[in-house]
């Protein structure tokens, strides 16, 4: 850690502390996760700190999502943890085909929540450090406009970077349908500049165009 980044650190800690929040719980690698989702700006990251506490505190009281409260979502089978990279990411694998627009918006939000913890959770080898990573692979073979759902995918994006900064190594786009292309660019409109450098959008996959699998 350089001496920039550890001015930026401690200014971010008295930043969190006159907000209301604490880091006393979170190492260097977590704070340093939201420092570099705000460009370094230590007032940003500790704002952006303090309304992840909030709103993990209110919406993920028990520090996880019961499977009791996504029934529906699970059963789709739409979303699955599969292996690591040949890096030792987690690869987090959500089928778009069997997607379809959400009816319980809550159950839908809470599906995501209960994913991105568990791409997290895999990433942890011995004990949490904090800057864990994650790959996922989004296949959109198949996708027809029965599985149009714009709000859903604005919701799981906007969750992604609000509540996970710094979480996501890679997400690749697999077999984007022509009609979806559009849909992709508006959801773009929604995205940091650091997630949207993150997605690779592939039309044909092979081994050559995505070799992380070991």
């Amino acid at each position: 850690m350089d001496k920039k980044e550890e001015i930026a650190l401690s200014r971010m800690r008295k930043s969190v502390q006159k907000l209301g929040g604490s880091t006393e719980r979170y190492g260097d690698p977590t704070l340093t996760r939201f420092l570099k989702a705000r460009s370094m700006d230590s007032e940003k990251a500790a704002k952006m700190f303090v309304q992840w506490q909030t709103w993990r505190a209110s919406f993920v009281p028990n520090g996880f999502i019961p499977e009791s409260q996504i029934p529906d979502e699970l059963e789709s089978r739409k979303a699955y943890l599969q292996g690591l990279s040949k890096d030792g990411y987690p690869v987090l694998i959500f089928k778009g085909s069997r997607h379809f627009p959400c009816k319980d918006h809550l159950q839908c939000k809470r599906f995501v929540v209960y994913m991105l913890d568990k791409a997290v959770a895999r990433a942890i080898k011995e004990h949490e450090i904090g800057n864990e990573k994650f790959i996922c692979l989004v296949d959109l073979r198949q996708l027809t406009y029965k599985n149009f759902d714009p709000r859903g995918l604005i919701n799981a994006v906007q969750f992604l970077q609000a509540y996970y900064p710094e979480r996501l190594e890679k997400m690749y786009m697999l077999f984007m349908p022509r009609f979806f292309q559009s849909v992709w660019k508006m959801v773009c409109h929604y995205l940091d500049k650091g997630i949207r450098e993150k997605v690779w959008i592939l039309f044909i996959f092979s081994s050559l165009d995505l070799p992380i699998f070991m």
